[in-house]
């Protein structure tokens, strides 16, 4: 998406919601690309820069909300042990 100069400070928070949460945003003075807004993230990912292993999850889709975090906690995982298994060993 691209924003005029003007537009892009007046709407300053929904810029930066915007590139978070769908990609770069554009902004033009007098018809001309000047800059982009990018994610924090993806600056650090296009300059190279190492992430830890957690913010390398995070990262990744899908992204768990507070719903799904909330749905993960109610599953209980069984806790009986495996049954005995013959190999046929004497």
């Amino acid at each position: 998406m691209a924003w005029q100069v003007q537009e892009a400070k007046q709407k300053f928070s929904e810029v930066l919601r915007l590139a978070e949460a769908e990609g770069p945003q554009i902004v033009t003075r007098h018809g001309d690309e000047v800059a982009v807004v990018i994610d924090i993230r993806e600056y650090r990912r296009l300059k190279g820069e190492e992430v830890s292993f957690e913010e390398f999850l995070l990262r990744r889709e899908p992204s768990f909300d507070d719903a799904l975090a909330d749905e993960l906690d109610t599953i209980v995982a069984e806790r009986d042990l495996p049954r005995p298994v013959d190999l046929g060993e004497n």
